[in-house]
């Protein structure tokens, strides 16, 4: 068998790329495994739960995919996660259906659909697999696993308005429905019992079952009672906020799975149903009602307004235009390009508008179902979150592997000084397994996910909200920081600071709006009046804000009769007529009448309107949109001579600038504009003029700005805006030093003959007069940090010129990364991939976003903080409540000091467990081991306390201008801890030896106290009578458990860290109070002569002894 046959991948190239492997159940190997996990007494089954690959490998052989029964899947990332799946048959044979008697023949009307060529005949069988909920059929003929429930990207534009355009018949339904699965974001709230069972199997919980039975056989009862507590409160606990969480999502998806939808069949009749019942290729038909979609739709017919705001963050309307009718064989994403989302109703938006075409009602064909539309995608990723790759837990899984060793060792000293001492068997075994579990705390996950819960709940106090707190930690290693323009440093809405009319060869003077001037009719103003893609809703004009500004600038007013208003009634045909206000100049037309619309769209940067002069019969266009896009569709002898020089004064000033056109159509207001091609009428516009729009720094973005760059924290905007706009506002918010120089990195691909170029050009200062005069130079052999280069300089480039770079000089893509500053007219796609660049050059990198453009960066960084509250914000780790990016310094304050109390908290801990390791040693050395009570104070007691108040520190105010370390094993960790250790086992030797060398040190089970009220001189004189074993005095015990217990107060101090990153140790109260208490507690223990206290924690009570205790400690230290 060959390898292939063996392995295949799902998902190939996307974000959630599988490696599958087949594998074939073993009949013996399997009874092995059943008799091992019966003579385990279930300990197999516990691993196989872990590791799910041992189960396969242990029950099964490979084979080839085609002829297993179990799959394992694994990530191609770095984690290499596993996972076991059952193949499973699905008979469509069991079906009443005609269709089915046909064998022979499709049993689906598209021959060449995968659910077609999934069928295996004449059996009339479906093999599938079932992963993180979605469903992957086998195809016999490609020898691998295909998602199902969508329909083919490969179907052209006339594909799907031929196969798909009519419906689908009742048969073909059932069919489309047996194999693609219910229409439904089903996510189960999961049972309590479930829960429970799921925590209990952590091997952090085994772990501590195991070291509780040891205890528990020795006697240790009231000790293993108090952790017991302990560790039910914590299941407890942790069990609840996952009931919570499940609940909240379930609620989220709950309202998609029972919506009413009209349907058409191909037969022509429309039934009402449950949208659980549709399926890939069905048609439904938008009526009046507002409506959330239950799944993803192409748009075949009429025109919507959709609310994207729950995927996308944005609540601004979303005009949506039906996929074009044009006859090719080109894939149909392919045909639209980046702008085939305009035709995508998704699942979860809400309709709010429609308006109906000649063709007739608006109708749309299914395209995705249940997980596979976009609202499941956002619901997967919260189920499968993504792992976190950091260095920290890397690290700690090291050291835990070098505890471990230790313990081996220590189980080895164990067996072979009980032996000698001549223990039994039984007491051998226990001894030795008490200290293994000594020398590797179970206690570490649960001390090191407390320093990220307390700082999660900090930022919960000052409005950052966090789906992954194991983000919390990666936080406080932040050194690249890139942020969104438009809403995020600047305001979101915009200021018509004035217009720019053309004429002929040249630009008119500035007309400013204000009271009472108005601009003149001409096609200029048409121009504001009429492209836009504002709408009424309930009696009020909504939409894109800049489009409120134009159109609030011309004192022109939407007819509120004839509007598109709210979906409470369908739209007639009529488009939306708008007609000058009481306060608008005299208009020789009664009003425009809009008769459709090509919507913006970010990779088009333009958008245009066929309009209707009312009053006049004549029809035009109007485009807006970016003023170089803009351009390129005029006639060039309409666009003024100094229009370059025009847009490049104002960009310079940070303003931004749209471009206006317009052009006469020779075609009649009565036509069919749906037939019209955005081509035709695209074409030998006439420039018009230019408009100008103020987009303010929001307050806190200079100063936020300011403090990160003190803090040596790299900072960076990726933007669709305009490239000079970007600039001006990079250097007004500090984002460029006044002293920095921007060079413009514009690279280009081939074109006929000639080759890919790309050239760099210092741009103009407006704070400087002309051009910098001294020169720049480059290296562009090695990469290097900007602040080390001769002459501070930053790059900034479009996202063409990025696109380029990529292609044909990605050797030079390492060095602008690492100088750039500003990537402007940068598209959803080319912002993800420019994240993912800088991650390989080892940043890690923390994405600041509000809007749709941003999701898929916010998702693809190391941190992603939304500043949108809009359901779309799951898409980022972390949403913040205030829209300004001062939630960006304080999650880099909150993720150091985290980072910082886990070093701290896992310092505490080794120390904790090496201070009792080595205790155990030596009091294994005269085969004695530390009371029950003694354990209490110092797992209890101390170290307990210790982990729950030591990281209620807060973040320190002020940012560093360096970043704590992230590593375990580096030199100064790693000196502080075993110098600690030689530190602390030295005072435990030095106690050890002295107690010994003491006159009244005695070996034997004798008193070493006084029977009656005479002299201690007496007692240690006279003859020593046996004591019971309540009055037995172990002097090497209580003089190491003393000494352990003061040390692990101290370790508690000394590591508890303060400046730079937390505060300092005297602002937790808490703790401060905690360890004053402990130590005051100790010394009362070591000087009080209570004789019941004594004689519950089994320690000596000479005076002498307390006295060695007190010196040996001093002597130590």
């Amino acid at each position: 068998m060959e390898n292939t046959d063996h392995r295949a991948l799902l998902n190939q190239g996307e974000e959630n790329e599988l490696e599958v492997f087949g594998y074939r159940t073993h009949g013996c190997w399997r009874a092995l495994c059943i008799v091992g996990s019966i003579l385990s007494l279930g300990f197999l089954l516990l691993l196989f739960y872990w590791k799910p690959e041992w189960d396969v490998w242990a029950n099964c052989v490979p084979c080839a995919l085609e002829e297993a029964d179990t799959v394992l899947l694994r990530t191609t990332d770095e984690f290499k996660q596993c996972c076991k799946k059952k193949v499973k048959w699905l008979y469509l044979s069991k079906l009443s259906n005609p269709l089915t008697e046909k064998s022979k023949h499709p049993i689906i009307a598209d021959e060449n659909s995968i659910i077609n060529r999934a069928i295996m005949r004449p059996e009339l069988k479906v093999r599938y697999i079932r992963v993180q909920k979605i469903k992957y059929v086998w195809l016999s003929s490609e020898k691998e696993f295909q998602k199902v429930g969508a329909l083919e990207d490969t179907n052209s534009c006339s594909n799907i308005y031929s196969k798909f355009g009519g419906g689908l018949t009742h048969e073909e339904q059932d069919i489309r429905r047996e194999i693609c699965g219910s229409n439904a974001i089903e996510v189960e709230v999961t049972p309590i019992w479930k829960l429970l069972f799921k925590e209990v199997l952590n091997p952090f919980y085994i772990l501590q079952g195991a070291s509780l039975a040891l205890w528990l056989s020795q006697g240790y009862t009231e000790f293993s009672i108090a952790i017991i507590a302990i560790t039910v409160l914590s299941i407890i606990l942790t069990t609840f906020d996952l009931r919570r969480q499940s609940v909240k999502l379930h609620k989220l998806v709950q309202a998609n799975n029972s919506i009413k939808v009209n349907m058409c069949r191909k037969d022509g009749e429309c039934v009402e149903l449950e949208s659980q019942y549709l399926v890939p290729g069905d048609i439904i038909v938008l009526t009046g009602n507002r409506l959330f979609l239950p799944c993803d739709t192409i748009l075949l017919s009429g025109a919507c307004v959709v609310n994207e705001g729950t995927l996308t963050g944005e609540g601004i309307p979303v005009f949506k235009i039906p996929l074009p009718r044009v006859d090719n064989a080109i894939p149909w994403k392919m045909h639209t390009g980046e702008d085939y989302k305009k035709h995508i109703l998704f699942c979860g938006t809400e309709v709010i508008q429609i308006k109906p075409s000649g063709h007739g009602p608006v109708k749309a064909v299914v395209l995705r179902t249940g997980f596979n539309t976009a609202k499941g995608d956002m619901v997967r990723s919260i189920l499968y979150p993504k792992p976190v790759s950091f260095q920290l837990y890397k690290d700690v899984f090291r050291f835990i592997l070098c505890l471990l060793g230790l313990a081996l060792f220590g189980l080895i000293y164990a067996v072979i000084v009980f032996k000698m001492q001549g223990e039994s068997v039984r007491e051998i075994i226990v001894k030795a397994l008490i200290l293994c579990t000594v020398a590797v705390s179970p206690t570490l996950p649960a001390a090191l996910a407390l320093a990220v819960m307390y700082a999660n709940i900090r930022l919960k106090r000052k409005g950052i909200l966090c789906i992954s707190p194991q983000r919390i930690n990666v936080c406080g290693r932040l050194n690249l920081l890139c942020f969104d323009k438009t809403g995020t440093l600047t305001e979101d809405g915009l200021d018509l600071w004035g217009v720019i009319p053309s004429a002929g060869d040249g630009f008119l003077k500035v007309h400013k709006f204000f009271s009472g001037n108005t601009l003149l009719w001409g096609p200029l103003l048409g121009a504001m009046a009429s492209c836009h893609s504002l709408i009424v809703l309930d009696e009020k004009v909504q939409g894109d804000p800049l489009d409120m500004k134009m159109f609030e600038a011309t004192n022109w007013e939407i007819e509120v009769s004839s509007a598109l208003k709210t979906n409470q009634e369908e739209v007639s045909e009529g488009s939306l007529i708008i007609k000058p206000g009481p306060k608008a100049s005299k208009v020789p037309i009664e009003g425009i009448n809009i008769l459709h619309q090509f919507p913006f769209s970010s990779s088009m940067q333009r958008m245009s309107v066929i309009a209707e002069l009312m009053g006049q019969d004549e029809v035009v266009t109007f485009m807006k949109g970016a003023p170089e896009k803009v351009v390129s569709f005029c006639k060039p002898e309409t666009v003024p001579n100094s229009f370059a020089k025009e847009l490049e004064h104002y960009t310079l000033q940070g303003f931004r600038v749209i471009a206006l056109a317009f052009k006469r159509l020779n075609i009649s207001g009565q036509d069919n504009m749906d037939a019209i091609m955005r081509e035709e009428v695209e074409s030998d516009l006439e420039f018009l003029g230019l408009l100008i729009m103020e987009n303010r720094l929001k307050a806190e973005t200079v100063p936020v700005l300011q403090e990160l760059s003190d803090a040596k924290l790299r900072t960076v905007m990726i933007t669709g805006d305009n490239l000079q706009t970007a600039i001006t506002v990079a250097r007004n918010s500090g984002i460029i030093p006044k002293t920095g120089q921007v060079i413009l990195v514009e690279a280009v691909g081939p074109e006929d003959s000639t080759r890919a170029s790309i050239t760099w050009q210092p741009m103009e200062d407006p704070n400087q007069n002309g051009y910098i005069s001294s020169e720049t130079f480059v290296s562009i052999e090695k990469n290097s940090d900007p602040t080390n280069e001769m002459g501070n300089y930053y790059f900034a480039m479009t996202g063409k010129s990025y696109q380029a770079i990529v292609k044909y000089f990605y050797s030079l893509l390492p060095k602008l990364l690492l100088n750039g500053a500003i990537f402007a007219r940068m598209s959803p796609n080319q912002k993800s991939d420019l994240i993912e660049e800088f991650q390989k050059l080892d940043y890690y990198v923390g994405m600041c976003g509000d809007g749709a453009n941003d999701c898929g960066a916010l998702k693809v960084a190391h941190v992603g903080i939304s500043l949108s509250e809009q359901e779309a914000s799951v898409a980022s780790p972390f949403t913040s409540k205030t829209p300004n990016i001062e939630s960006v310094t304080q999650l880099v304050k909150e993720g150091r000091a985290a980072l910082v109390t886990s070093f701290c908290v896992f310092k505490y801990i080794t120390l904790y467990s090496m201070i009792q390791y080595c205790c155990l040693l030596l009091l294994y050395w005269q085969t004695k081991i530390l009371g029950m009570y003694q354990y209490l104070i110092q797992d209890v007691g101390v170290t307990f306390s210790v982990c729950l108040t030591m990281s209620l520190t807060c973040a320190y105010p002020k940012l560093a201008p360096y970043r704590p370390l992230a590593q375990l094993v580096s030199p100064p960790l790693m000196l502080s801890v075993v110098f600690n250790i030689l530190l602390n086992l030295s005072v435990q030797i030095i106690g050890f030896v002295l107690v010994q060398q003491q006159p009244w040190y005695s070996t034997t089970n004798y008193s070493a106290c006084p029977s009656d009220n005479g002299s201690l001189a007496d007692s240690i004189n006279s003859v020593y009578e046996p004591r019971t074993s309540e009055g037995y005095d172990n002097f090497e015990t209580t003089t190491l458990f003393i000494l352990t217990t003061v040390n692990f107060i101290i370790v508690a101090f000394v590591f508890s860290k303060g400046k730079p990153f937390r505060q300092p140790i005297y602002t937790n109260y808490v703790f401060l109070i905690l360890l004053t208490v402990q130590l005051a507690v100790c010394i009362f223990i070591l000087f009080a002569d209570i004789e019941d206290l004594y004689k519950r924690l089994e320690v000596s009570t000479t005076i002498q002894h307390k006295n060695m205790v007190t010196c040996a400690w001093y002597k130590g230290f």
